[in-house]
């Protein structure tokens, strides 16, 4: 009999291309994996794994029972979901990954809600950009992420994965207060074209689709200054040293000296929490959903 400790290192090793990398992401030493991969090879009475340099490489038949492992796991956290489905708990623990104004704006309320109404649920969460959180999710790494796109630009999920729309975010562009247009009631990116722009750290889901979205409306923007969280970007405006596009989502407090224009047209984010299909019926699932869902701000008037 194959044992499923064991299949679930094997798989790791083979989503993480590492010993290493399967270690960090089960939580055990390096030598627990190579020890766990030994045992199964003897189980087996193949050859899994060879080695590559100073790491390792799955062999044809290491790929081939990874495959089969992928299978037997998904299988086996559908089982566990329906399980959990019948005795109708939220119950256990729930890892969690999600962008940065999420988490902020969010997740306070959100998990505030959960420890309430489910107290022996364990939510964890994690911080992470949108791809990120969509791979380490594939992998089963964590078991919801809330992820992003904009309204011009979607993420692509990988198959296996479900999603349910939480909420568009609406961005307003931010002006220093003296800037001359800060007293317009609204604006359009291309009024801003010849702008000191700050933006998100180059690599960011929201700094490409900012290049993507100037790019297209004939902007080569200067991109002066990069910070990943909000509050920085608009301290860094409060300042006079540029504009940048400003969602909605976990904002406040907005500093003085920023001046806040809505976008002629309106732009928008849409956020989703998302999960692995054979896992959609866990009441875990479908109670951090709902929290998600009542922190959500209303919809603008």
């Amino acid at each position: 009999m194959l044992n499923i400790d064991r299949l679930r290192v094997l798989h790791a090793v083979h989503h993480h291309g590492s010993v290493s990398g399967a270690a960090l992401a089960l939580r055990v030493t390096t030598s627990a994996v190579s020890q766990q991969l030994a045992k199964l090879e003897r189980e087996t009475g193949q050859r899994l794994s060879a080695r590559n340099g100073r790491g390792i490489r799955l062999t044809d038949a290491g790929r081939l029972l990874a495959e089969h492992a992928d299978r037997i796991l998904s299988q086996l956290e559908l089982a566990h979901a329906d399980l959990e489905a019948q005795r109708g708990q939220a119950v256990g623990e729930l890892r969690v990954g999600a962008f940065a104004t999420a988490a902020r704006g969010l997740f306070p309320a959100a998990l505030a809600a959960l420890r309430g109404e489910h107290p022996q649920l364990r939510p964890t969460l994690r911080e992470m950009e949108p791809d990120a959180a969509l791979t380490v999710l594939a992998r089963g790494d964590i078991d919801l992420a809330v992820v992003l796109d904009w309204f011009n630009r979607p993420l692509a999920l990988p198959g296996g994965l479900g999603r349910q729309p939480l909420f568009d975010d609406v961005a307003d562009l931010a002006l220093p207060v003296d800037h001359p247009l800060a007293d317009r009631p609204e604006l359009d990116l291309t009024d801003l074209a010849d702008e000191p722009w700050v933006s998100w750290p180059p690599g960011a889901i929201c700094h490409d689709w900012l290049m993507f979205t100037l790019r297209g409306r004939g902007i080569e923007p200067n991109i002066v200054h990069t910070a990943a969280e909000h509050h920085t970007q608009l301290a860094l405006i409060a300042a006079g040293l540029g504009v940048a596009v400003a969602p909605r989502l976990g904002r406040t407090p907005v500093p003085e000296g920023v001046a806040l224009i809505p976008v002629r047209g309106t732009i928008t984010r849409r956020v989703y929490a998302v999960w692995r299909e054979g896992s959609g019926t866990r009441p875990s699932i479908r109670a951090a959903v709902t929290a998600l869902r009542a922190a959500c701000p209303a919809p603008p008037l």
